[in-house]
């Protein structure tokens, strides 16, 4: 299988690979389906016989040991980007997919600017420009849930320019929703799909966590939660039709696990940079530290994860987007919106580099390979007690 778009295992490593615990998934052709693997020295090893799936994988309380035993080597991971070996798959696979929405200042404006449009971009730049002196200066510097964010409502809701973003924006409770369904979520090298309903829509790149059924955060990796602006704009209650369609969710390459090389306080100085590449020629890059987050990953994993709400199978929790596109695309005051073709690159030098290509959501593969397929896999190949 040669793929449409090829990568080469150094356009996706993170920067300091070597020293990097990377997990992750591949379709192999030589085993006949998925395999946890993990990566060694540019080479893909097999962990099928120790977990069958990531869920279970990552469950393991003597994991550490477990990747340094002797395991299969599938081969070079280069042979999984340019599909002569199979394909790099998302990192995750029973795994709840959940997403944290407004954890940061400059998308808590864009949110209430959308709110106020009501999903025409046209408005947008003049909201904007009225709103952003305003709210966007109160924001900045605001931990969620403090007594600042309580003086900052009250001025707000005396201007009345408060609103339901801005809620769970600073307020105590954070905005936690489902973002994709479990096997659903597209892999570093695939195509991501915008809905053909849409004309505003954009990336959301994003820090995602790895969290265990019993709440432990294991490792990161990189998150494109992409976004149809325009839907979720004319309602709130649209957000699963804006979030959640073919194609919409994309998590790679791999998930770096903790370690002595990296901890959770890299993850919290970590930097994540944005680069669109279009076909017309237009491009648009940024970059965004983790440490303007208004909530702490760890408190937003024990928002998602507690004795209240559980996930056997573990979960991953998108952290919110620190972008917030508005560079011009179609026209003057129209905003950034994607078109078919645009190449997506979402990088963080601890956590390499998501790199995918826009379609319509119709035009990308459908989804088919879900968790029943997956369990008969499995079993088919001898796997059934390693589930």
């Amino acid at each position: 299988m040669t793929l449409q778009h090829a990568l080469a295992a150094d356009a996706v490593l993170p920067d300091d690979a070597d020293q990097a615990t990377l997990v992750g998934r591949v379709w192999s052709d030589r085993q006949g389906g998925p395999c946890p693997v993990v990566l060694r020295r540019g080479r893909v090893h097999d962990l099928s016989g120790v977990s069958a799936t990531m869920s279970g994988l990552l469950e393991r309380d003597d994991l550490a040991s477990v990747l340094a035993g002797e395991l299969p080597d599938l081969g070079p991971l280069d042979g999984f980007l340019d599909g002569s070996a199979g394909r790099l798959l998302a990192p995750i696979d029973l795994q709840a997919v959940k997403a944290a929405g407004v954890t940061f200042a400059d998308s808590m404006l864009e949110r209430v600017i959308e709110e106020q449009a009501r999903g025409d971009s046209a408005r947008a730049a003049e909201i904007r420009t009225r709103l952003a002196p305003v709210i966007g200066d109160s924001l900045r510097g605001v931990q969620a849930g403090s007594d600042k964010a309580a003086e900052v409502k009250a001025l707000l809701q005396q201007m009345d320019l408060w609103s339901q973003y801005l809620e769970v924006g600073i307020g105590p409770d954070a905005e936690i929703f489902t973002k994709a369904q479990p096997m659903s979520s597209m892999g570093c090298g695939d195509l991501v799909g915008i809905h053909p309903m849409s004309e505003w829509n954009n990336p959301e790149p994003e820090v995602v966590l790895v969290i265990r059924s019993d709440g432990t955060i294991v490792g990161a990796t990189l998150g494109n939660d992409v976004n149809l602006r325009d839907v979720e704009g004319r309602s709130a209650l649209l957000l699963g039709k804006a979030k959640d369609n073919n194609a919409s969710c994309a998590i790679g390459p791999f998930i770096r696990l903790f370690d002595d090389h990296f901890t959770q306080s890299d993850l919290d100085r970590a930097t994540v940079s944005l680069r669109v590449e279009g076909a017309d020629g237009f491009e648009m890059t940024g970059d965004s530290p983790m440490a303007a987050i208004s909530r702490t990953p760890t408190d937003l994993a024990g928002q998602l994860l507690n004795r209240s709400h559980q996930y056997p199978d573990g979960a991953v929790l998108f952290l919110g987007t620190m972008f917030a596109p508005v560079k011009d695309r179609r026209g003057a005051g129209q905003g950034f919106t994607h078109e078919t073709g645009d190449r997506v690159e979402i990088a963080s030098p601890h956590l390499g580099r998501l790199v995918n290509w826009v379609e319509r959501t119709d035009r990308c593969p459908e989804w088919t390979f879900g968790t029943v397929a997956l369990m008969r896999n499995l079993v088919a190949r001898g796997l059934g007690e390693r589930i």
